[in-house]
């Protein structure tokens, strides 16, 4: 059956997940995970994990949730990554065991799409001849930046997806970006997410955290 990566802002109070799960229920969605994004006062951003019945519409989803007062549908799409608890620390523990210094920066490019539900990563650095495109995940477009005026970088950050040094391809795809040093401010690791959403400034202190851990063990 489809699974969907549903992105929901709610009242953050008691019995507003409850509602929102019945109301999900009544076309038919199974919630399979859950994670807490974002909380704000009396807000909180949710991603879940959502199956559907065979030939169920994914629009369901949102006339169901969005009956519910105080829930807002932020954006929805297809999920195809395996659900895991402790996604991070997995990653953390591939990428330690993986052998070199480009097999580990492989192994994050590879699995951090997955980790941190994004549609691309890769890691770029800028040299004396301009940017380097160091790996990419598979889902990273073909045509990669030739700038990064952001570079260097001196901590995680959302950027601009519409500004002049994004490929226009990606632009096209309404490419949401954020992106953190990874050892050194010209050396940085980049996600996209094709779609949206934004990203939250919780996903962007995540993704900080998880490069200055992975810059630990490259080093």
């Amino acid at each position: 059956m489809p699974s969907y990566l549903l992105r929901v802002q709610l009242a953050d109070r008691p019995g507003s997940l409850g509602s929102l799960a019945v109301a999900l229920g009544t076309v038919g969605a199974d919630i399979l995970s859950l994670d807490v994004v974002e909380r704000g006062p009396g807000w909180a951003i949710d991603d879940l994990v959502v199956e559907l019945p065979l030939g169920a519409m994914p629009d369901m989803l949102i006339t169901a949730a969005e009956q519910i007062k105080g829930v807002r549908v932020d954006t929805i799409r297809p999920h195809t990554g395996l659900l895991e608890a402790h996604r991070e620390l997995e990653l953390i523990d591939h990428i330690a065991a993986a052998g070199n210094r480009a097999a580990k920066l492989q192994v994050l490019a590879d699995e951090a799409p997955r980790v941190l539900r994004v549609g691309f990563c890769t890691v770029a650095r800028m040299t004396e001849s301009g940017l380097e495109r160091v790996v990419g995940s598979s889902g990273a477009p073909e045509t990669a930046a030739t700038s990064a005026p952001w570079l260097p970088l001196a901590h995680a950050e959302a950027l601009d997806g519409t500004a002049d040094w994004v490929p226009q391809v990606w632009r096209d795809m309404d490419t949401t970006l954020a992106a953190a040093p990874l050892g050194d401010p010209n050396t940085a690791v980049l996600l996209g997410r094709p779609g949206g959403p934004l990203f939250r400034p919780s996903e962007v202190a995540r993704l900080g955290y998880l490069a200055g851990i992975v810059a630990t063990i490259l080093r």
